[in-house]
């Protein structure tokens, strides 16, 4: 009998695990995104900071 904590992961290659794997792929990329972002507005700041002196 399987634990009732822990929900049975989906069977490999099923719909249900496909999706997850997307969203799962897709939050990572998402964060990614965000940090690259944080590096150019980053850079962007401190070469106009550097300008004015």
């Amino acid at each position: 009998m399987p634990d009732p904590i822990e929900p049975e992961a989906p069977k490999f290659n099923s719909p249900e695990w496909l999706a997850q794997r997307d969203k799962v792929i897709r939050q990572r990329n998402v964060a990614v995104a965000l940090v690259l972002v944080f590096f150019v507005v980053l850079f962007f700041a401190i070469t106009i900071v550097k300008m004015k002196h």
